[in-house]
């Protein structure tokens, strides 16, 4: 395969930037159209999308699906006074059903996600690379030539144009809209405590229905031994026994949409006429207050919508809106009909609606596949919260956690077994603190109300800024979302005293923890951008940098992506010896989902050559895991020698103005290498070097092959003579050289900023884990720079 380098020259201020492509034997216009046609929208046989609508249905639609254990029961946990009530309350499930899940979130917001990832970090993901809100500041220009980095340009006097003017204009705008992110992130976790909490208790409940002597303590013993076995399997992930997920939840739908056919015929088909908006109107007129509060039971009708949103994972987008429309709209609406049918004849068991409901012939077949779904509801939920968790983490908001991945086939199938444990403690204490599913469906409808309101609020930037929406639809689309969800959230409200409570403080001590560490992570690397060491006064120091060189190379870990960081002169000011060869390396995770393995590297020279200085820079997106990858340090050198020679390389070819690769001419490349004394001073220049597991020398074109080769004849004594130096120093030895930066509140702060800094920030920093271990370095090859500065 043959390998060449090209010059980007795309706009004035970037700069020149030297690219590693690969198969070059193919014309540009041909690879460009191909890679074009690989990110364009797929298009997919009928039978493919068949098969991946079947697919969604266990990793997509099992949260959803399990409403129907509660939602009546939740609705009316006083019982039911009128039998009208029943069908106003079914003609409310109706038309939440159509409105939020069916056109919001199937038609809508499934399609703002980003390349398949969704969740509130996706959406915040999309903005962050249309405008510059991330609070991190460590993006460089290069990054956006990332294939994944995709994003659209708009009209200077557009409306696009004003929103992202008016979001970048203060950083409070900024600082509130990852607030919003923050918490809708938190009542997500809240989501994975309280989803297998009263799935499984309401599906655990359908014991007692067939024994009704049984004690409710009984249940609840049942539901948590459930808990304890679904959360200690976490750690085997979902590889093994995903394929039966698709095929239990679809059984699931096809039984509770039979029984519902089966009730509405036997028991009262006048409850059709709930399909009427009318019986809303009536049941609220009927009801007064008590019938506004028990919106806070029929919102449970649409929770796991969220999930929903957030399990998107890798389904085309027509894939689930195919599985909702064909299979489960219609499954539920005949579900909820049935339940209604059966009440209405039979209005002192909505307690145990759902399991009264079923044909004695059937009944324990039936209760089986609900624990089964209920189980898988559950693990949509679980693995929802680990992947939110795991894209806070790679965006500065979350404490270093062990992060695990459970499948070889699969990138977004992990494991965090602290967030995990702790999921099970909560939700052990939360099933068996309440004994009762009205409660926890109070919690549970106040988290899901709010992660909907969040994702509100970013659609219509999304709508704005990316989709480029106009006004009028925007409009429509927030009148329509608002005018629903927050007559949910008023509802849930008067229920904050009776459970509603239990999410509101999970997502406070989340969002306390999240904020915290983001806050700590933004003043770390503001300091260590104010305290980077100046060019001039490494150069001044000379090519020994004032010490003694000693044999290897020292990989000094920063967080910085450009300029020296403060560590090392703190390190070369207290120790009287450095390594012979030194590499700045920066791991940054950037706002897409992920990185191609042959682009994630980005080489630069600092210094001149008799120096040996360089960076690295390893590029990371939010779904990518940076696990114990023992081929780091080798991918990482394997760069840094192509470095050295694509940079022989062009030093020669710098001088002729008639070199060029693939049409791009180096005309201006004089303007980025300077050249003093024989030495070669990179100024403002990025070398983009792909991983070389298939690299072989570079193929030239026809019209540079002279050119190239007295170039190579010149520069390939230099070439040599730097690369075996650079072996000798591996050979010798690799220090990591990390620092260990401790940050205080000043003694003059407020002292909420010192209860922050000072105790739970320094807490979160010890008890996270380090990154010598995250990095998989070797403890005997490790070395800690310690510095403490003040906020």
């Amino acid at each position: 395969m043959a390998s060449g380098v090209e010059i980007d020259e795309d706009s004035e201020n970037k700069g020149s930037m030297w690219v590693l492509d690969q198969k070059l034997d193919q014309p540009m216009d041909e690879e460009a159209g191909r890679l074009r046609n690989m990110y364009r929208e797929k298009k997919f046989s009928a039978l493919l999308l068949l098969r991946l609508a079947f697919q969604s249905l266990g990793v997509v639609y099992g949260d959803l699906g399990t409403s129907p254990l509660y939602v009546f029961y939740n609705t009316f946990p006083h019982g039911i006074k009128d039998p009208e009530d029943v069908i106003g309350a079914l003609s409310l499930i109706i038309y939440s059903l159509t409105l939020i899940p069916l056109l919001k979130y199937v038609f809508i917001v499934c399609k703002a996600n980003d390349n398949g990832q969704g969740g509130t970090f996706a959406l915040y993901s999309l903005l962050c690379r249309h405008a510059k809100i991330k609070t991190i500041p460590n993006q460089h220009r290069t990054d956006e030539e990332l294939t994944t980095y995709s994003r659209s340009t708009f009209h200077e006097h557009s409306v696009a144009a004003k929103t992202k003017r008016w979001l970048e204009g203060n950083a409070f705008r900024r600082n509130a809209l990852l607030m919003l992110v923050l918490v809708g992130t938190c009542m997500v976790i809240g989501d994975g405590i309280l989803t297998p909490a009263i799935s499984v208790l309401s599906a655990a409940g359908g014991i007692k229905v067939d024994h009704p002597k049984m004690s409710n303590d009984v249940v609840v013993l049942v539901a948590v031994v459930i808990l304890v076995g679904l959360f200690s399997m976490q750690h085997y992930g979902t590889d093994r026994v995903g394929w039966l997920f698709a095929p239990v939840v679809l059984l699931w739908f096809l039984l509770i949409g039979g029984i519902g056919i089966f009730n509405i015929w036997k028991y009262d088909c006048s409850v059709l006429r709930a399909f009427s908006p009318v019986y809303i109107y009536h049941y609220f007129r009927r009801g007064g207050k008590d019938g506004w509060t028990s919106l806070g039971g029929i919102m449970l009708s649409i929770t796991g919508t969220e999930a929903l949103f957030a399990d998107l994972a890798h389904f085309p987008v027509s894939a689930v809106q195919l599985a909702f429309t064909v299979i489960v709209f219609p499954c539920l609406l005949l579900a909820y009909s049935g339940q209604a049918a059966y009440l209405i004849k039979n209005q002192d068991h909505v307690v145990d609606a759902f399991y009264r409901s079923i044909p004695e012939s059937i009944y324990w077949p039936v209760f089986i596949i609900a624990t089964l779904a209920a189980i898988v509801a559950s693990q949509a939920t679980i693995s929802a919260t680990f992947s939110i968790i795991k894209q806070a983490l790679a965006l500065g908001c979350f404490p270093r956690v062990k992060v695990v991945h459970t499948s070889k086939k699969f990138l977004g199938q992990i494991y965090i077994p602290d967030i995990n444990w702790i999921l099970m403690i909560l939700c052990i204490a939360v099933t068996a603190g309440f004994k009762n599913q009205s409660q926890i469906g109070n919690a549970y409808g106040t988290a899901v109300v709010i992660v909907m309101l969040a994702t509100t609020f970013l659609m219509i930037l999304i709508m704005l800024l990316v989709w480029r929406c106009h006004w009028v639809l925007v409009l429509i689309f927030t009148a329509l979302s608002l005018v629903v969800e927050l007559t949910y959230f008023t509802a849930v409200l008067f229920k904050v005293d009776q459970g509603g409570w239990v999410p509101l403080v999970i997502a406070a001590a989340f969002l306390v923890i999240m904020y915290v560490w983001h806050y700590g992570t933004v003043k770390r690397y503001e300091f260590e951008m104010h305290s980077k060491v100046s060019m001039a006064w490494i150069l001044g120091l000379g090519p020994s940098l004032g010490l003694v060189r000693v044999p290897g190379i020292g990989l000094v870990y920063t967080e910085l992506a450009s300029g020296v960081p403060h560590i090392f002169s703190h390190f070369i000011t207290n120790l009287p010896a450095i390594h012979s060869a030194v590499v700045f390396v920066c791991v940054k995770y950037l706002p897409v989902y992920t990185v191609p393995e042959e682009e994630r590297f980005l080489v630069k020279r600092i210094g001149p050559k008799n120096f040996h200085m360089f960076r690295c820079v390893a590029r990371y997106g939010y779904k990518d895991l940076h696990k114990k990858d023992d081929d780091f340090e080798r991918k990482l050198f394997d760069n840094l020698f192509l470095f050295v020679r694509l940079e022989s390389m062009m030093e020669g070819c710098s001088d002729s103005d008639e070199y060029s690769l693939y049409g791009q001419q180096t005309e201006r490349s004089k303007d980025f290498l300077l050249r003093d004394n024989g030495n070669t001073i990179s100024s403002n220049m990025d070398l983009s070097i792909s991983t070389v597991d298939s690299i072989v020398p570079a193929k030239s074109p026809p019209q540079a092959n002279s050119t190239v080769m007295s170039s190579g004849q010149m520069s390939s004594h230099t070439e040599i003579d730097e690369l075996e130096f650079l072996t000798n120093c591996r050979d010798a030895g690799v220090v990591h050289i990390m620092g260990n930066t401790v940050v205080r509140a000043r003694r003059d702060s407020k002292i909420y900023k010192k209860i922050a800094v000072d105790y739970i920030y320094a807490f979160l920093r010890k008890i996270c884990r380090e990154h010598s271990v995250i990095f998989n370095v070797p403890h005997e090859s490790l070395l800690n720079v310690g510095q403490i500065f003040y906020v």
